[in-house]
């Protein structure tokens, strides 16, 4: 009730957090750094107080008006965590072992499927005073971008990532080609944001530790130099450790080359852009039905009106008779059959119709 003075109501969220319009989906901020703010639902526009209405006939009249609501909206808060390194593959590759290998923090790790249900986060320390941020994120299957499987779940994060680590099964335990499983998630990828392929990727042949792997790597390079793809190609075991730490000075090495917004394009801030909108002429049209006895006047400039004006006041109540005589809403009531005795409703507030003599 302080008008302009008064406390903001602030919500706080942590970096990472988009917001959008629940009615229209209009993406109203992507919060993706500290101390970031955004206004998403203004104050309403304060009441005039009496010396707003004073003429020189009437210097001190007994006329205000209420303040109006504020905006009221639906808002959908969706947390994209944000990450230097992301590890994409599908699921039973290895990620959770080679996050919990690198860095403190302990996924859940299973020999079945969709183990990881959700994000992990760990910092890899690389040993020379190099850090960064890896995510396990939920395993990718074919139509992981339609949401099959944890798809939605898996793309929505790994949007944050500067480098992706992809991990790739090279002892084809389930029999899968390796080849074949690399080329089929980075269509996945494509197939959410074509943006994706081009963030920097390493491909992690994991599992080497198992005696046919290294048959499949081979197989795996002459496939990629065929291809014509010129990626690097790292060769480790998380369960022995083997090749692991080569990968991770690798990563800071590619994150240290890299600006600080090489996702920028999948992240971008409420305050890098400015949008301005049209503020609308307002329409004063409005529309009568009748039910029964009460003539119900739909118009969204005089709701709120109504709202403004302190009908406790005989001079706001007199302002008022005259803004709807000269807008015509009293001929249209007549036109309609309105008389003495019935009611008008407007919005939540009802009087009496009452004929001027």
């Amino acid at each position: 009730m302080n008008g302009a003075s008064a406390d903001d109501l602030i919500v706080k969220v942590p970096p990472g957090t988009v917001v959008r319009d629940d009615d229209t989906g209009e993406v109203i901020a992507d919060m993706t750094r500290h101390g970031q703010r955004v206004v998403v639902a203004r104050g309403g526009r304060g009441g005039r107080g009496n010396i707003r209405f004073a003429t020189a006939a009437n210097p001190a009249p007994e006329i205000a008006e209420n303040g109006e609501d504020g905006e009221e909206r639906w808002l959908v808060l969706e947390l994209k965590l944000l990450a230097d390194v992301g590890l994409v593959g599908f699921p039973s590759v290895g990620k959770s072992t080679l996050l919990s290998a690198v860095s403190a923090a302990r996924p859940k790790i299973g020999d079945y499927h969709f183990t990881t249900l959700t994000p992990n986060l760990g910092v890899v320390d690389a040993g020379d005073g190099r850090s960064f941020v890896m995510a396990d994120l939920p395993g990718l299957i074919e139509g992981a971008h339609e949401g099959a499987g944890l798809g939605h779940e898996f793309l929505r994060h790994v949007e944050r990532t500067r480098v992706l680590l992809h991990v790739v099964d090279m002892a084809a335990i389930e029999g899968r080609d390796p080849y074949e499983d690399w080329k089929l998630i980075n269509r996945e990828l494509e197939l959410h944001d074509p943006g994706l392929l081009k963030r920097p990727q390493l491909i992690v042949a994991n599992k080497m530790d198992v005696p046919a792997a290294a048959g499949h790597l081979a197989e795996f390079r002459e496939k990629l130099a065929g291809d014509g793809h010129g990626l690097e190609v790292f060769p480790i075991s998380a369960v022995t450790g083997e090749g692991v730490r080569q990968l991770v000075y690798r990563c800071a090495e590619l994150l240290d080359s890299l600006p600080e917004s090489a996702a920028a394009d999948a992240a971008p801030s409420g305050e890098d852009r400015v949008v301005i909108r049209a503020k609308p002429e307002e329409d004063r049209s409005f529309t009568i039905r009748r039910e029964n006895d009460v003539f119900i006047v739909e118009s969204p400039h005089i709701e709120k009106l109504v709202k403004r004006t302190q009908f406790g006041s005989r001079e706001a109540v007199l302002r008022f008779a005259g803004i709807m005589r000269r807008m015509g809403v009293d001929q249209a009531l007549r036109d309609m059959g309105a008389k003495d005795g019935h009611y008008v409703r407007i919005g939540d507030f009802e009087f009496e119709f009452v004929e001027r003599e």
